[in-house]
């Protein structure tokens, strides 16, 4: 399963899980359960953004065959759940 990383506006805490590719985490609730951590004094409504970067590319090395380089230093990509404003 894919690596992600969310950001939360409210606490700018950024927190790292792994989930299905299918799945989405939309508030700082949903994260914390997700990552077994302390939600502290941030309410759990409050929304996270998913950040899509280097976390989630997978590596050639990882995948069973050795057809090119890893990718190393790509530059973050924005999609339909990232606010890039969040950041």
């Amino acid at each position: 399963m894919p690596t992600y990383e969310y950001h939360c506006p409210a606490n700018d805490q950024l927190v790292t899980v792994v989930h299905r590719m299918v799945e989405d985490l939309y508030t700082w609730g949903e994260l914390c359960a997700r990552a077994n951590i302390d939600p502290g004094s941030t309410a759990l409504e409050a929304p996270v953004a998913k950040k899509i970067g280097l976390s989630t590319l997978t590596r050639s090395s990882n995948m069973g065959c050795d057809t090119g380089p890893p990718i190393d230093n790509a530059p973050a990509m924005s999609g339909p759940f990232v606010n890039p404003n969040a950041w």
